[in-house]
């Protein structure tokens, strides 16, 4: 905080940045972030103990955030074909990607194949032969793990909750499916089995469901080499170390914790005298969340006696999702004007047209003017990338902010960014339609589809297609077009770098 009472972040004064950049912003604090990823890997290096740490890309995926990501060794974990575009685009050796997903598509399994992708995390029994056939037409194999839902409840909202027996994501531990997956995988020489992966689940504050999933998959992988000869080589426990984001969060320092699930995790393989095999973790949320933070300007204020009092800022649920979807907790600050008394209860509105986007709900503020600047503290995770377009307002800007000068990660989007993908009907720009009616005659629908095999689908998702229709690994460009590199490490990427702004404390 600056001797004036207005926020720093970054050695930034809000007040400059929001004059440099327009609000809604998202500012980053880089020095935060890179700490953050040395501290997962001090614990493992400390003991001299063989890991593997890959930033979750989901949190927050840009351009110059996987760039950051490469320069402190990190790998990356990927779940989609526009999250691995994104990675290849800033010069991200592919060799240290991971794809996860629990329906991967053909074409992104095809993407990751081409590309020569590190590993592949299988989650279901339909991946295995979809992914093996792939695999043989390549000519080519890829290095593979298996997803295990172990069955422990790290305690979280259901909604992020991933590692229990009822989920969508992995194979069953104790129906016996992943003993199933392991013997499918022995039988297809392309699928490289390395190891194991488990994710419990997210905003975990303590050690003890780590502890409970070590045990069982120290098991598992005594049951794979035993029954199977089938050798781990790699453990993944996955991320959800938890972050506060209210003062009611009390989560486990980074550093305690991780050293703590070093130490139950070498207990459980000791206690069946296996050798520790390489540890992974693969933190997003943790990294990014705290580091990030949305400033808004106020604008109208609606009070109700006796019942609450409502400010709105120029946001909302388009840049923040979280507290709509499940209930997330924030705090904010009135950040030009820290010092001010803060005596004024009020709910926090966004400017959406709908009744469920508040940003928060009870925060006490110093009465703040139209025009005020209003500071979401850990936004980091899981905003921008959630982020919509709902009822077609631009996504905000998002700077990095390091030593007082402020470098554009991703672009502001502008009014004419939200029909750039649009197809009108009638008029300049129209695209002739497709006739997909039911035909009766097989000879008439063999016709149909020979007259139009070159015509374009008039849907706006296709649209880019149509603009001239380009490969699966290019369209996928589409997702990070307004991300912007950091630094000199990729061809791609340096083309289209901006100059850093000066915005610090003079």
């Amino acid at each position: 905080m600056l001797a004036n009472g207005e926020l720093a972040i970054g050695g930034c004064a809000v007040t400059r940045l929001v004059q440099e950049f327009d609000t809604p912003l998202y500012v980053y604090d880089e020095v935060l972030i890179r700490d953050l990823m040395r501290t997962y890997r001090q614990p493992f290096e400390e003991r001299g103990i063989r890991s593997r740490i890959a930033y979750a890309c989901k949190a927050f995926c840009t351009v110059g955030m996987c760039q950051i990501a490469d320069e402190e060794g990190l790998w990356l974990d990927v779940v989609s074909a526009g999250e691995l575009h994104t990675a290849l685009a800033a010069g991200f050796d592919p060799a240290r990607i991971c794809l996860h997903g629990n329906n991967k598509t053909d074409t992104e399994l095809q993407f990751a194949i081409a590309e020569g992708i590190g590993v592949i995390v299988i989650d279901n029994f339909h991946e295995i032969e979809t992914l093996h056939d792939l695999l043989e037409r390549a000519g080519k194999a890829v290095d593979v793990m298996l997803r295990v839902a172990p069955g422990v409840d790290a305690h979280t909202h259901e909604f992020i909750s991933t590692g229990q027996q009822d989920s969508k994501f992995g194979f069953d531990l104790y129906s016996g499916q992943i003993e199933q997956a392991a013997a499918l995988v022995r039988e297809h020489p392309a699928l490289r089995f390395v190891g194991l992966h488990s994710h419990i689940g997210s905003q975990i504050f303590d050690v003890e469901g780590f502890r409970l999933a070590a045990e069982r998959l120290a098991q598992l992988c005594v049951l794979l080499r035993t029954k199977y000869g089938m050798s781990t080589e790699v453990l993944n426990l996955g991320g959800g170390l938890g972050v506060r984001y209210t003062a009611k969060d009390t989560p486990t320092a980074i550093l305690t914790l991780v050293r703590e699930l070093i130490q139950v995790t070498e207990s459980a393989f000791a206690s069946h005298n296996m050798a520790l095999p390489l540890l992974m973790l693969e933190p997003g949320r943790s990294i990014v969340a705290q580091a990030g933070t949305t400033l808004y300007r106020m604008g109208s204020r609606k009070e109700i006696p006796g019942v609450r009092t409502y400010v709105a800022v120029d946001g909302g649920m388009t840049d923040n999702p979280r507290p709509a979807l499940y209930g997330a907790k924030y705090e904010a600050a009135v950040a030009n004007r820290m010092r001010d008394p803060a005596d004024d209860l009020v709910s926090i509105a966004g400017k959406c047209c709908e009744s469920g986007d508040m940003l928060v709900w009870d925060a006490l503020l110093p009465r703040a003017n139209p025009g005020d600047i209003v500071a979401v503290s850990c936004t980091g995770a899981y905003n921008y990338s959630m982020a919509s377009n709902y009822n077609r307002i631009p996504r905000p800007a998002a700077v990095l902010v390091a030593h007082g000068r402020a470098r554009v990660l991703v672009r502001r989007e502008q009014a004419s960014d939200m029909h750039r993908l649009d197809a009108p009907l009638t008029g300049a720009g129209a695209l002739p339609g497709v006739d997909l009616g039911v035909g009766t005659l097989a000879a008439e629908a063999a016709g149909a589809a020979e007259e139009h095999a070159g015509a374009r689908p008039m849907t706006a998702g296709a649209a880019e297609g149509h603009a001239g229709a380009r490969p699966m690994t290019a369209g996928a460009a589409e997702g990070h077009a307004g991300a912007r590199p950091m630094t000199a490490g990729a061809a791609e990427a340096n083309a289209g770098a901006l100059p850093n702004t000066d915005v610090g404390i003079l």
